[in-house]
């Protein structure tokens, strides 16, 4: 007997996640995101820095040529695969290739020099999810690009600094600073670095035991402990630089010392992308140190050139988002949110709904945060709702309003209550909430 069709389940559906290490931002965050980019798009316009977005997408030789096939971003960490044109495309890992490869696409050095840019973007790397360490992730950013001045050095630094102070979180970080040199100071360095390390590479990490013949530079910041105690056993770059690197490295501690701008003179400090040369600086937590890192940044004359263009000195700093989110929750930095509703509306009925539907439309263009619970039943059941956003007041509107030209006004803490006549209602408003309380709009005005 055959069996009945009625006995077979349907197969259950899977339910629905996100991917391992990519986050939705939900609202309560986004108050911490709103803040974060109003504070460094102030900052910035303030140093007229002007902003780009560069593509999500990229075609990976950006990346490979720009950052370095010895770093762990793109040996190991890069989303690449082929687009239908059998193209090799990699979702962004970082900002600075993209803009370098901007700056030259369009022709930027005609501009006034140096070009001065910030952006604020998410970026994708293949890593392992843990604390401060995402798949998708956020930074900001600023490149200065066309003048190689110590100076410009100490500014990017300072910019980074009042950041952080503007976010609560300034007196969490020291920048650790260092000058990894030029191409003409590092050769000497790489080949003694080189040798030192030749004989010990059973102490050291599989990542290190690669990097001493692809990247040797990137030995002195790896964080396990075995390999940490021969960094510091190892040559000091200091010893190597020549005498124009030296020059750089002390007029931009001097500058800084100007600046009043504090810093920590680390030679481990090496940055993880190829293109660094020179100025490199990095903000570490004061008790955790690298683990707990939020961003750093430096010096890349060469990239320009790596890309295919003229020689270009350049220097810039990024951030993480989420970092700095994490260490303002610890702090219990409170962001201010405009989010707040002043104003609920109640009603009843179709005749009732015609009058709210422009009168909160009105509320709203006068800068009064307005919500309606339209598609609601009972009263009842709207005041709950009205206590549930935390109003201050409520508007309400049923048959008899309509028909006497009234709209009751209820102050939801004191559980009074009082018409209005409807003509008035928005002045009234206005007035309870405060004219410095409203969320005034122009759309003339630069909002972004």
């Amino acid at each position: 007997m055959a069996d009945d069709p009625t006995d077979q389940q349907e197969p259950k559906l899977r339910k629905l996640q996100n991917p391992t290490g990519i986050h939705d931002i939900l609202p309560d965050d986004h108050e911490y995101y709103t803040f974060i980019k109003k504070v460094v798009r102030h900052r910035c316009r303030q140093a007229g820095f002007r902003r780009i977005t560069t593509p999500i997408l990229e075609f990976t030789d950006v990346f490979e040529r720009g950052i370095g096939g010895a770093t762990d971003i793109v040996d190991k960490e890069m989303y690449t695969f082929l687009d239908k044109g059998d193209r090799s495309v990699t979702l962004k890992p970082e900002g600075t290739a993209g803009v370098i490869r901007s700056y030259l696409q369009h022709g930027m050095k005609e501009l006034p020099q140096p070009v001065e840019l910030y952006y604020i973007e998410p970026h994708f790397r293949y890593d392992r999810p843990q604390k401060g360490r995402y798949r998708q992730f956020w930074q900001f950013g600023v490149e200065v690009i066309g003048e190689k001045d110590p100076a410009l050095d100490a500014q990017v630094i300072d910019l980074a600094y009042r950041i952080n102070e503007d976010l609560g979180i300034a007196h969490l970080f020291s920048i650790q600073l260092n000058n990894i040199g030029c191409g003409k100071c590092r050769t000497k360095y790489k080949e003694d670095l080189v040798n030192f390390y030749i004989g010990k590479e059973r102490s050291l990490c599989s990542d290190c035991q690669n990097r001493l013949e692809k990247n040797p530079l990137r030995l002195l910041d790896c964080k396990k402990e075995d390999c940490q105690i021969l960094a510091e056993l190892a040559p000091k770059f200091e010893q190597y630089r020549c005498p124009e690197c030296q020059d750089f490295h002390a007029k931009l501690k001097e500058f800084l010392d100007e600046l009043g701008i504090k810093y920590v003179d680390n030679p481990r400090i090496v940055r993880g992308l190829d293109y660094y040369v020179g100025t490199v600086f990095e903000f570490w937590d004061t008790n955790q140190g690298a683990q707990n890192a939020i961003g750093g940044g430096g010096r890349y004359d060469g990239l320009a050139e790596l890309m295919g263009g003229q020689p270009t000195p350049g220097v810039g700093f990024a951030a993480g988002i989420e970092r700095i989110i994490a260490n303002m929750k610890r702090e219990n930095v409170k962001v201010p949110s405009k989010d707040d509703i002043h104003i609920f509306v109640a009603q009843l009925g179709d005749d009732a709904k015609k009058k709210c539907l422009p009168l909160m439309n009105k509320l709203r263009d006068r800068g009064i945060k307005t919500v309606g619970a339209l598609g609601k039943g009972s009263m009842k059941a709207q005041l709950r709702l009205a206590d549930k956003f935390n109003v201050p007041y409520t508007l309400i509107m049923g048959i008899t309003e309509v028909r006497e030209g009234v709209v009751i006004v209820r102050d939801m803490s004191k559980g009074q209550q009082r018409p209005v006549p409807i003509e008035e209602i928005v002045e009234e408003v206005v007035k309870l909430i405060g004219e410095e309380n409203l969320d005034k709009y122009s759309p003339g005005e630069a909002i972004y």
